[in-house]
């Protein structure tokens, strides 16, 4: 048996031409040994003397339509019962092959002669075959992971199908909500109910459980994955209906996204809110490379302005969403003027010649430095782009007579413990006091949480440290924030810049808060590993709690006051806040800037507390730049002159 093994495995590594050549030899071998057999069973009288030619007639021919049937262009692996047909069905042929050579060379043969021919020949070639074909399956059997599909609907029997090709997945089991599927099958495999998910996991050996379900909702899918989380197993799932028609099956399955996991699902767009600042008109996005400014440029393409103008400090930045853009112009068909622009926002004078240049009517301003640590440790830098990088900008659309500016802020501006919370929450009262001043441009604020797969967003973090054993690093076990995805938050920025009538603090509903740590946990679970703590000390992932950083608070909130109304959007809200007028924050600003110039942080610290921001900070200054005793002098200058 051993030997056979061998002999097979040898066969089964060689090339695709030896193959077919080894194919051939065994075919000759086995049709000459059925003949001989065949005849000498049957006819006590038969002797090899004589001519032989009828033994090359039927060798030569039956090889022939062996060859002309498909025989050597089957592949052993993927071989099924059509197949084994097709054998049966050409060993026919050569069947008669067979009588007729015997005829035409006058050898004596009997009925069953033809009979035993095609026994000896079907036992011997499509023995071999099944043979290989086990082997080769038994084999495979031990690479497999053992799979189960959570759908048995359209997407989930094409996923089925598809993963049929694979070396690597086998099927093993359907689980389906539907109650009128349970205990039928699908091509050979049983549907189950999902209540006896962990009897069938532990029966089947399951390692992986995939989402076939591309049309359901995030909070439906959220529902599933609270009930796959305790198991032992890892999610997958596919990312459309048409990826894996298509044949990307393989290559789509993903991790599960984060949305699934909050299960929010977003509301579909007011389309006349959407296109009424955007659509034929000349549209700028600051910060157009970010992760929120770049969402914003493809929403708008797909609106059709009749020019949109990216403006970007980092070039690598730039040159990606044009290209990009570029792309999706082109997909959606839409004719429009795609303008890659350089800059900081902190240049007033470039600022306005672009807007004049281009007549531009609507600007979506999201350059700002957003990483709360850096900007404590940086809070000169965070200062000049955030809360004057806005103020350029905002001067910059009133010269230009721009229809609207569009400021994206955050929730960290509510009552901030940073000073780049503080310095957003500054870049709020900036646009209110100028909205006061009283000038054509609409001034509008649109306020919310944190974006999934943005650049400082936990997820993709956590997804990459489990993939690589851990640990996971949350800076608090009691830390929670608000999420939102990009493509959903971008919508509604478009949607609430459009409501704006001037000075308005629009808040985007973010739906509730989620626990960070209880957010990492579901991420290692539904990634097939087991959390390792004081009692499971043999699990997978640990979770280490690194300490709140610098300027960071355990929750964040949306709103100053409890002055907030609804609107016409359900996920658009209008908050009524603080403001002051612009001859006071013009003194301010005047003030900020000699403190800046000056690098004197405690001065800005001080500054920020004056004015109505709400800024409370935990720590003292931590500015890596910042000496308290060299700026000592300034500190007393700046609290004397207040």
């Amino acid at each position: 048996m051993s030997k056979i093994k061998y002999l097979v495995s040898s066969f089964l590594e060689s090339k695709r031409q030896t193959k077919r050549g080894i194919s051939l030899f065994f075919d000759s071998i086995a049709i000459s040994l059925s003949v001989y057999f065949s005849l000498s069973i049957s006819n006590s009288s038969y002797t090899l003397s004589g001519s032989l030619w009828y033994f090359v007639a039927i060798l030569s021919l039956s090889l022939i339509i062996f060859a002309k049937i498909g025989f050597y262009r089957a592949i052993l692996r993927y071989m099924g019962l059509k197949a084994l047909f097709t054998v049966a069905g050409g060993l026919a042929l050569s069947t008669v092959v067979f009588a007729l050579s015997c005829y035409f060379y006058s050898i004596p043969f009997r009925s069953n002669t033809l009979l035993l021919y095609w026994t000896f020949s079907l036992v011997s070639i499509g023995g071999a075959r099944l043979i290989t074909i086990a082997y080769i399956r038994s084999k495979l059997e031990k690479s497999y992971k053992a799979v189960a599909i959570y759908g048995a609907g359209q997407a989930g029997r094409e996923l089925a199908r598809a993963l049929g090709q694979s070396n690597r997945h086998k099927v093993v089991a359907y689980f389906d909500d539907n109650p009128a599927t349970f205990r039928s099958e699908i091509d050979g495999v049983k549907v189950y109910s999902p209540i006896s998910l962990q009897d069938i996991i532990t029966k089947k050996n399951i390692v992986q459980i995939l989402l076939a379900m591309p049309s359901t909702s995030h909070a439906r899918r959220s529902e599933i994955l609270t009930r796959l989380e305790p198991l032992p197993i890892k999610v997958k799932t596919i990312a459309s209906l048409e990826d894996i028609v298509n044949g990307k099956s393989i290559e789509s399955l993903k991790d599960i996204e984060i949305e699934d996991l909050l299960g929010r699902d977003s509301i579909s767009p007011n389309k006349e809110l959407l296109g009424s600042s955007v659509t034929n008109k000349v549209v700028m996005v600051t910060g157009a490379g970010g992760s929120i400014g770049s969402e914003l440029c493809r929403q708008i393409v797909a609106l059709k302005p009749t020019s949109i103008i990216l403006y970007e400090l980092s070039e690598f930045g730039l040159y990606s969403i044009e290209k990009e853009l570029r792309k999706i112009a082109v997909k959606l068909s839409v004719d429009l003027e795609i303008v890659p622009l350089l800059g900081s926002v902190q240049h007033k004078m470039r600022m306005i010649r672009v807007l004049q240049k281009y007549n531009v009517q609507t600007v979506y301003h999201t350059a700002a430095y957003k990483h709360v640590p850096i900007v404590e440790h940086n809070v000169v830098e965070g200062i000049r782009n955030n809360v004057f990088g806005t103020w350029y900008a905002a001067e910059a659309a009133a010269e230009a007579n721009v229809e609207r500016f569009v400021l994206i802020s955050t929730d960290k501006a509510v009552r901030p413990t940073n000073v780049m919370g503080a310095s957003k929450r500054f870049a709020e009262l900036v646009l209110q006091a100028l909205n006061s001043r009283g000038c054509s441009t609409v001034f509008t604020m649109v306020r919310f949480g944190n974006v999934l797969g943005s650049s400082g967003s936990v997820v993709p973090l956590f997804r990459e440290q489990i993939k690589n054993g851990g640990p996971v690093t949350v800076t608090h076990k009691d830390i929670i924030r608000y999420f939102m995805t990009i493509p959903e938050a971008a919508g509604l920025v478009i949607q609430a810049g459009a409501m704006g009538k001037g000075g308005d603090v629009f808040v985007l509903d973010m739906g509730d808060q989620v626990k960070i740590s209880e957010l990492a946990g579901r991420m290692i679970h539904l990634m097939g590993m087991t959390i390792k703590d004081k009692k499971n000390p043999l699990g997978d992932i640990e979770i280490n709690y690194s300490g709140l950083r610098p300027g960071e608070k355990l929750y964040e909130e949306l709103l100053v006051g409890d002055n907030v109304v609804g609107t016409t959007h359900p996920k658009i809200m209008t908050a009524s806040e603080e403001q002051l007028p612009w001859a006071e924050m013009q003194r301010a600003l005047i003030l900020l800037n000699e403190l800046c110039e000056e690098m004197d942080c405690e001065g800005i610290v001080q500054l920020l507390l004056k004015m109505p921001t709400g800024y409370n900070p935990q720590h003292a200054v931590c500015d890596l730049l910042w000496d308290e005793d060299i700026n000592r002098n300034n500190v007393v200058r700046f609290k004397t002159s207040v």
